[in-house]
């Protein structure tokens, strides 16, 4: 290892971005297995000591994540019910080993296309907060993640924090997962779904995301639109249709067939409609 830095705040980790190009850890659970016997000859900057990163808090329109937050931790925190596909995602990310170090920000910032963070995150509606020594700027998820190991992070910025926006109390969600076995398994297949109404049951706002069926997991934006309006109940499952998903593009690997990852899909996606109605 040429350099290992670890700071305490943040102002300090940014300046050291700033001179030169350095390996972000944090929790290290896609670190060290992808440096399985060999030495760590990457410049290291361990961001794990900066406590103003961790946590969550309440701001008047979103609840803010910090970049070190665990998966532990979201399980653990008081939040609306509509952050209940992330919970059921935080259950999925490895075992209770991994959830107490893998964080929300590494999660995204690793943009593994079956990373189990990212479609709750989507759904949801969520931004990133990116940090440099020169300033600060938010952007979508959506847009954050541009293919598969790949974001718009610059050198010299880190991810600091998820902005989630604040949805009603009528607001629900689900998150479901299809793998080879039922726990400690990439995915197949992945599906959250996040539903807000008036008071008359009448849908305001609907995200529905798709996860390892792409590069990038999707929002599914004809779905979105087609139930906007609607009313939430049991006959909204049956509005999903194989068109819908056509922006994605499913690979057949050693996991599955390119065909049963977009039927597996559409499977979720209905089943996660029937949870939340």
């Amino acid at each position: 290892m040429t350099q290992y830095v670890r700071p305490v705040s943040l102002s300090e980790a940014l300046d050291a971005l700033a001179e030169r190009p350095l390996v972000v850890l944090s929790g290290g659970t896609d670190f060290y297995p992808a440096r399985v016997g060999r030495l760590v000859e990457e410049p290291v900057l361990d961001i794990s000591g900066i406590q103003e990163l961790r946590g969550i808090h309440e701001e008047a329109e979103r609840i803010v994540i910090g970049a070190t937050t665990t998966w532990s931790e979201v399980l653990q925190a008081s939040l609306p019910a509509y952050f209940d596909c992330l919970k059921l995602a935080a259950r999925e990310v490895g075992g209770i080993q991994i959830q107490n170090a893998g964080t929300v920000a590494g999660n995204l910032c690793n943009a593994s296309p079956a990373a189990d963070g990212v479609p709750p995150l989507l759904a949801l509606g969520a931004e990133v907060e990116l940090a440099s020594s020169t300033g600060r700027r938010r952007l979508p998820l959506a847009d954050f993640i541009t293919g598969n190991r790949a974001t718009r992070r610059d050198a010299g910025e880190l991810l600091v924090a998820v902005h989630v926006p604040k949805r009603s109390t009528k607001a629900r969600s689900s998150f479901l997962k299809l793998g080879a076995r039922r726990y400690l398994v990439i995915s197949i297949a992945m599906v959250a779904v996040v539903l807000d109404v008036d008071a008359g049951e009448r849908i305001t706002y609907a995200g529905v995301a798709v996860g390892a069926c792409s590069p990038v997991a999707k929002r599914i934006a004809l779905l979105e639109a087609k139930v906007f309006g609607r009313r939430l109940d049991s006959s909204l499952a049956a509005l999903a249709a194989e068109e819908d998903l056509e922006v994605l593009s499913p690979i057949s690997d050693v996991r599955a067939a390119d065909w049963y990852r977009t039927d597996a899909a559409l499977t979720l996606v209905r089943r996660a409609f029937s949870a939340v109605a």
